[in-house]
């Protein structure tokens, strides 16, 4: 009970952060409009993208484990990421990731160098959006965007965040063991939900609605 009870008071935090999400999704809204062909399309990557990255934000907010040194394993939060880039190209998919990793740091924050916050929010985020270069297998496109985030906290662990290590542990190994374990389970999370039937098919319906 005392579980779920935490789950629920980190949603409240929503309210606190409700200007700022309002302020940075004007803000990214503007660049999506340059992301489209045309102007129907435009107004379609607004819509989209909007809505892609709120459901992304608030679903970060339910916590299945938090790493102390930041991080965390939530219930799929990264694949309405995935699914704007899968639907949209790279190109919005990583103009719209990159809004959402300062949206992360609002949320967030885990500040121990500035190259640090480059590498696990704006770069990191933005990564999910290369799931973008596959647009024909929603789970390959999971993948690709899993793995570039996971690139970018990588780097960003061993650099920064080796002096927790254990001792006697390699950086580098104490790096790609910790984010496999928060961002492999967080992208297998996104590709068995990409792996069901149903969903991948309302996904390609999605798609094709969307890019007429």
């Amino acid at each position: 009970m005392n579980y779920f009870t935490q789950i629920l008071n980190e949603l409240k935090e929503l309210k606190g952060a409700t200007i700022m999400i309002l302020l940075a999704l004007v803000g990214i809204s503007i660049l999506l409009a340059y992301a489209g062909k045309n102007k129907k399309t435009s107004t379609k990557v607004l819509v989209y993208g909007g809505l892609c990255i709120a459901m992304s934000f608030v679903l970060s907010y339910i916590r299945l484990y938090h790493w102390p040194q930041g991080g965390s394993i939530t219930p799929g939060s990264m694949l309405p990421m995935f699914i704007f880039a899968f639907i949209f190209g790279p190109r919005a998919g990583l103009i719209a990731g990159t809004a959402y990793g300062f949206l992360q740091f609002i949320q967030d924050p885990y500040v121990v160098h500035w190259a640090q916050v480059l590498l696990d929010y704006p770069i990191a985020f933005a990564a999910m959006g290369l799931a973008g270069l596959n647009r024909k297998h929603l789970p390959a496109s999971v993948l690709v965007g899993g793995f570039g985030r996971f690139m970018a906290h990588f780097i960003s662990g061993f650099v920064f965040f080796g002096m927790y290590a254990p001792e006697g542990m390699n950086p580098i190994w104490y790096s790609l063991t910790v984010n496999l374990t928060l961002m492999g389970t967080e992208t297998a999370i996104c590709l068995a939900i990409s792996l069901i039937p149903q969903f991948r098919s309302a996904i390609e319906k999605l798609k094709n609605n969307a890019i007429v």
